[in-house]
């Protein structure tokens, strides 16, 4: 008598959910605007803090070392950004609880970046300030991980341009809000603080709660003893991969040393105090991030528009390195307000090239599908490592080496080499 055969248990026939799957049908707006608005809250909560908060909370409570203390306090904090994204990228890859793969990371990031921003502006002293702030950007980086992994989780390849354009533009816009919101709509530290972490909670709630978040079934999530195994990405195995990481990290870096001293080089390069009576340098940099900002938000959208139509993506990115170099070079020879003007419309066209195109093709070249947010938060380590370097870099240059204009000939020079190398990448078009 032959035996039936087994019939399948009902977990064997549920279908396998498509988490990890190359994603295929296009985004709605709706889901645009909700990752678009979840990271301008994340942004603020970065950009508000550094660009005013901390200086001044810091010059309070430091006021005779208050550059060397922001410095450490700042230096730590974006250490625990740069190496939590990464981590926080591996678990969220791993998560397998009913809510989905990223939606739990995407609150808890919100909720506790939100905290942590109300506590921290309640220290009133530096250990307090240093461990508050460390605390705010680990938080953060639990948003930032889980953001940068739904564009390639949700996003077909067709799309990723445009909708990493919407998504670049509350990079560039977030600066701007957060000082305003930190200036002109509430005085002093605590209140700015405040402020901020309740939008940042504000800002991502719509998306985590409503955005799909497919859930990773069990068996598909890779042996947990494999864990710390995965954050070792072959670049011979994955060239791809490493030359995208080293293209950014580059480009990043000349980026990030340009910015760096912007604020003295008006001062003591440019003379703008000396130019305009009665004004600060500080008014001039404000004038030229407003002007910078425009520029980046007018392009970004368009060029990831354009790259998706035509199918391309090494060749703008290289074009915006070009773009964004030619400032380092004018600024070097021409040391004028005016060319700094100019200069920031330059910059920003290039950097807003650069923002959507640049991160639709690292979402193309990434190792596995199971691991995106992983190697995205290690993509992330070139876009913030250059923070952490720049100083170590620009400052001896500046001060021993020939000053303004071999730093931004520098800067510059960076900038073409990580544009050159772009097309060293085989597997994108």
């Amino acid at each position: 008598m032959r035996t039936p055969p087994a019939q399948p248990s009902p977990a064997s026939r549920r279908p396998v959910p498509a988490a990890p799957a190359e994603p295929v049908r296009p985004v709605r707006r709706l889901w645009v605007a909700g990752i678009s608005l979840a990271n301008l809250g994340m942004w603020m909560a970065f950009f508000g803090p550094l660009q005013v908060l901390l200086p001044e909370q810091v010059g309070m409570i430091a006021p005779d070392s208050k550059e060397t203390t922001l410095a450490w306090v700042t230096g730590i904090g974006a250490a625990c950004s740069t190496l939590g994204t990464p981590l926080v990228g591996a678990l969220s890859d791993r998560t397998t609880g009913r809510f989905g793969r990223r939606r739990p990371w995407i609150l808890a990031g919100a909720a506790l970046g939100a905290l942590g921003l109300v506590v921290l502006g309640r220290q009133d002293g530096v250990l307090g300030v240093l461990l508050g702030w460390s605390f705010v950007q680990a938080a953060l980086s639990c948003l930032n991980a889980t953001l940068l992994a739904a564009v390639p989780d949700r996003v077909p390849v067709r799309q990723r341009g445009a909708v990493s354009g919407w998504i670049g533009i509350p990079q560039s816009a977030g600066v701007v809000v957060a000082v305003l919101l930190v200036t002109v709509v509430v005085t002093g530290p605590a209140p700015g603080y405040a402020l901020i972490g309740a939008l940042t909670l504000v800002c991502a709630l719509p998306f985590a709660l409503l955005a799909p978040d497919p859930p990773l079934p069990r068996e598909a999530c890779p042996p947990w003893h494999e864990f710390w195994r995965g954050f070792r990405v072959s670049p011979r195995r994955y060239p791809d991969f490493g030359w995208a990481w080293l293209t950014r990290f580059l480009m990043q870096t000349g980026n990030a040393m340009f910015t760096l001293y912007l604020l003295y080089f008006l001062r003591d390069g440019v003379g703008y105090e000396e130019l305009f009576p009665g004004s600060s340098a500080a008014d001039g940099l404000l004038v030229l991030i407003l002007v910078y900002t425009a520029a980046v938000v007018s392009t970004t959208v368009l060029a990831g528009l354009v790259s998706d139509r035509i199918g391309r993506r090494r060749g703008p990115v290289c074009l915006s390195g070009v773009v964004s170099a030619v400032p380092a070079f004018l600024l070097a020879a021409y040391p004028t307000w005016p060319m700094s003007l100019a200069c920031a419309v330059v910059l920003g066209v290039g950097f807003g090239i650069y923002l959507s195109v640049d991160n639709a093709l690292v979402t193309e070249v990434l190792p596995t599908a199971g691991g995106r947010a992983k190697d995205l938060g290690i993509v992330n380590i070139a876009s913030a490592g250059p923070q952490v370097l720049a100083p170590a870099v620009a400052g001896p240059i500046v001060v021993h080496l020939g000053g303004y204009p071999v730093l931004y000939t520098v800067c510059g020079l960076l900038t073409l080499l990580g544009a050159v190398l772009v097309w060293r990448i085989r597997g994108v078009a």
